[in-house]
C-alpha cells in the first residue's frame, strides 16, 4: 500500500486519466455539473458537501480519485426538497434534473443530474430511465436511527428485484411505479415520523438508499470548502472525521493492480 506522501500524482495520472481519455473526459463533464450545482447552491444559501469516493477525492488527491467514474454529493434534506424545486428552473440546457418528479419511470430515491449530450449505461437498471447520460449523484441525507433505515431497505429493494427477473419492462415498471408511489408517500412518511418520536441523530442517506453509514450532525455541518479540480466546493465541517468512518485509513492507496477505471458497462460522448 502506498500513503499520499508516497505516490506519484502525475503517474497516477498518466496511467487512469490522461488528458483526452474518455474517462478524463467524462470526469470533465461531471465537473461541469457539479460547478452548476455549486453556483445554484451558493444562489439560494442550500449547503451540499462532496460526500463518499468524491469527498475521498478532494481531501487524497485535490481532485478526482485518478480512476472514479462518478461524482456524489449530500444535501440535507429539508434542503434537497428545496433544491428540488428550484434547479429545472436554473440547469443550463445541456443538463438535465432526474427525480422522481421529472422521470416517470425513475425509482431511486436520489436525484442526479444528467449530461444530455452523452450517453452511459450504468447498471442496466437504467435502461428504463428517460436520460441516460453521464450523471452526478445528489443524496438527501436525514436524521434517522439505523434500525429504522434499516427498515427502507427491503420496502425499495423489491423494485430491483422485479426489474432483474422480470420478463416484459412495461408490465415491471406498472408494479415497480406503484411501489415507489407508496414508500415515497406512504412508508417512508411514516419512517421519518419514527425516526422523530424516537429522538434519531444520527445522519444517513435517506430512506430508500442502501448507503448505511451514519455521521454526527457536528460533522457534516456547517460546510466549509476544499479544492477539488482547481475550484473551492463544499465539503463536511469535518471531512476527516466523515471518511474515517467511510473508509478508516483514507490516505492509504489501494493495490493499484487491482484497481479498474472504468465502471460502467458503456459511455459515449457526442461533440
Amino acid at each position: 500500500m502506498q500513503t499520499q506522501s508516497e505516490y506519484d500524482a502525475a503517474a497516477l495520472k498518466a496511467r487512469f486519466n490522461p488528458e483526452g481519455s474518455l474517462l478524463r473526459r467524462q470526469q470533465l463533464i461531471m465537473l461541469d455539473m457539479v460547478t452548476e450545482l455549486d453556483r445554484i447552491c451558493k444562489k439560494y444559501h442550500i449547503q451540499y458537501f462532496l460526500y463518499w469516493g468524491t469527498l475521498l477525492g478532494a481531501v487524497r488527491h485535490d481532485g478526482f480519485i485518478p480512476w472514479d467514474d462518478d461524482l456524489d454529493v449530500g444535501v440535507l434534506r429539508k434542503d434537497y426538497k428545496r433544491l428540488m424545486k428550484v434547479l429545472p428552473e436554473e440547469l443550463p440546457s445541456h443538463i438535465a434534473l432526474q427525480c422522481n418528479d421529472t422521470d416517470r419511470n425513475y425509482f431511486y430515491f436520489f436525484a442526479k443530474l444528467r449530461h444530455k449530450n452523452s450517453f452511459v449505461d450504468e447498471d442496466n437498471y437504467d435502461r428504463v430511465f428517460k436520460e441516460r447520460g453521464i450523471f452526478i449523484d445528489i443524496f438527501p441525507v436525514d436524521k434517522t436511527r439505523r434500525w429504522i433505515h434499516n427498515l427502507s431497505e427491503p420496502l425499495h429493494g423489491h423494485c430491483f428485484k422485479i426489474l432483474r427477473t422480470g420478463k416484459n419492462d412495461v408490465v415491471s415498471m406498472r408494479q415497480v411505479r406503484a411501489i415507489t408511489w407508496f414508500n415515497r408517500h406512504v412508508a417512508f412518511p411514516v419512517l421519518r415520523f419514527l425516526a422523530r418520536i424516537t429522538g434519531g441523530k444520527t445522519i444517513m442517506c435517506d430512506y430508500g438508499v442502501p448507503l448505511r453509514v451514519g455521521h454526527d450532525i457536528k460533522d457534516i455541518l456547517p460546510t466549509t470548502t476544499h479544492v477539488f479540480e482547481g475550484k473551492e466546493l463544499s465539503v463536511p465541517a469535518n471531512s476527516h472525521a466523515v471518511l474515517k468512518r467511510l473508509y478508516g485509513d483514507y490516505m492509504q492507496l489501494p493495490d493499484l493492480s487491482t484497481v479498474q477505471s472504468q465502471h460502467v458497462l458503456k459511455l459515449e460522448i457526442y461533440d
